[in-house]
């Protein structure tokens, strides 16, 4: 993936992992979400039971940083 050829290709999948604001495990607690992702396509979001975005589950949530927030999953998720 890191050969130049595959750089646009590298930055979709990682663009595909963030979405605008800030957004707390709280906010959207027993939610089921499509929400538009700095990629341009929609993630799922069900927290209804735990949180499960495109199906890999938040297994560490609620990191905040000096410019958002992580939440770490157990899978990679990819563009549809």
């Amino acid at each position: 993936m890191l050969k130049p050829e595959n750089i646009d290709t590298l930055i979709s999948i990682l663009t595909y992992h963030v979405i605008p604001g800030k957004v707390m495990s709280g906010d959207i607690a027993g939610q089921m979400l499509m929400v538009e992702t700095v990629q341009g396509g929609s993630v799922s979001i069900d927290a209804t039971n735990g949180v499960m975005i495109d199906g890999a589950n938040v297994i560490q949530a609620d990191i905040e940083t000096s410019n958002g927030v992580i939440h770490v999953i157990d899978a990679v998720i990819l563009p549809k």
